[in-house]
């Protein structure tokens, strides 16, 4: 039976009551960390009884350190952590590099005053495997990792998973959908059938719930209603698609933002739009799976600093940037799946500061914006900039496009990996 915990339900107003460790309270305090947010005045506590959790509540609201301080409260009590070389005793999954990187470092930056020293490691793609291997030597108190990489390591016996005791899907939509699910479903394979399982997303699409019941046994249910907690605007402008990259330049310029992120859907898109800016005299840089692990690394720490002002990036940047006060995010062009389009303006609006979402649609994207409305039971003004109003009627040369909602996110592919350890392969069987 699922225990729902309504977003009505009043809050946990100081850490202290939330029952933290005085090692994590003390490092809270100099993070500055006043409250415990909505997600995380709920989630703290189930995850302390050791309940399985469903948690849904927006980006940017605080839901890594709602599952990593009762892990590492939990690791910091336990008597024994990592019982043998290679294991693993918390394992986080996350759909992309970036997000990999910084959910480690929040762990490690949280669990600073925790002696002895928890060992916190990442795994993921882009980068030499050999050193992650060596790194897993002696096994991970926490291990974070994407999917593929994890795979690779395990078939190479540099992980095991047999003494897993918490398991964390963090944004549990993505990692639960088709682009992921072979690579997930073996993973899961190979993990203990009695464990703790936490789901965390910003989006729980209605496919993604009927798989949660295979994964969850008894959960807690927490759902904080988006309105409660957004400070982040969203607007739409109407443009011809001919006018939208003067639109975005005499936007950036304009406003004299000092900190843009531009969401384009193609790669090719992005290299495109940077030029045109270039042109425009805006310097951008760009962000997508064709650039290498080190240069993606680069680019992503030039704009957290801002060395870089303009930043035009694909859905892989939906999901792993984590910047306090970005003010803007700009969608040139739409998400091809409206669950996408909740992450990408997650970007901007974190942690309670204000941040501003702007949609630019040509006629050709109307429909697929009334359907993105739809999914995520919003409604937006369609406004105008003067100067670079919409047509009426679409011009003669607007192209048209079909648009599917759930393709497979970029630079998602199969490859062929070695034959992995004997598994347990009743893990959907129902606990």
């Amino acid at each position: 039976m699922t225990q729902e915990l309504s977003s009505q339900a009043k809050p946990e107003t100081t850490f202290e009551q939330l029952g933290l460790i005085p090692e994590l309270l003390k490092r809270l305090t100099l993070l500055e960390y006043l409250n415990p947010t909505l997600v995380q005045g709920k989630a703290i506590p189930a995850v302390l009884l050791g309940r399985d959790l469903l948690a849904g509540a927006i980006t940017g609201s605080g839901k890594t350190a709602a599952f990593a301080l009762p892990m590492l409260q939990k690791l910091a009590k336990s008597s024994a952590k990592v019982s043998k070389g290679n294991q693993v005793c918390g394992l986080v999954l996350v759909p992309t590099r970036e997000l990999a990187q910084q959910v480690a470092d929040s762990f490690k930056s949280y669990g600073q005053l925790i002696k002895p020293r928890l060992k916190i490691e990442a795994v993921f793609g882009g980068v030499s495997a050999n050193t992650q291997m060596l790194a897993m030597r002696g096994g991970a108190d926490v291990l974070v990792a994407t999917p593929g990489r994890l795979l690779d390591l395990i078939s190479s016996n540099a992980i095991k998973l047999d003494d897993v005791k918490t398991l964390v899907l963090d944004e549990a939509d993505r990692m639960l959908s088709l682009g992921f699910t072979e690579e997930l479903n073996q993973v899961l394979a190979l993990l203990p059938k009695h464990k703790q399982t936490l789901l965390f997303s910003a989006t729980f699409p209605e496919e993604v719930k009927t798989l949660t019941d295979k994964l969850l046994s008894s959960p807690v249910e927490i759902q904080i209603q988006s309105e409660e907690q957004s400070t982040l605007k969203q607007q739409v402008y109407t443009v011809n698609r001919t006018r939208k990259t003067a639109l975005l330049a005499h936007l950036i310029k304009e406003n004299n933002w000092r900190q843009v992120l531009v969401f384009a859907s193609a790669k090719n898109t992005c290299n495109r739009l940077e030029q045109k800016l270039a042109k425009a005299g805006i310097a951008a840089q760009i962000f997508h799976s064709d650039k290498s692990q080190g240069a993606r690394t680069k680019v992503l720490e030039a704009f957290k600093n801002g060395e870089t002002h303009v930043l035009i990036a694909t859905d892989i940047a939906a999901r792993g940037i984590d910047i306090e006060k970005l003010p803007v995010v700009i969608n040139y062009e739409l998400p091809r799946s409206p669950v996408d389009y909740m992450h990408r303006i997650g970007r901007s609006g974190r942690a309670g500061e204000a941040g501003l979402a702007l949609s630019l649609i040509s006629h050709d994207e109307y429909q697929h914006f009334k359907l993105i409305e739809k999914k995520n039971k919003i409604k937006l003004d369609r406004e105008q900039v003067e100067g670079f109003e919409a047509d009426d009627e679409a011009p003669l040369d607007c192209p048209s496009r079909e648009i599917k909602s759930m393709a497979a996110p970029e630079g998602m592919g199969k490859k062929k990996r070695k034959k992995l350890p004997k598994a347990n392969t009743e893990f959907w069987t129902k606990k």
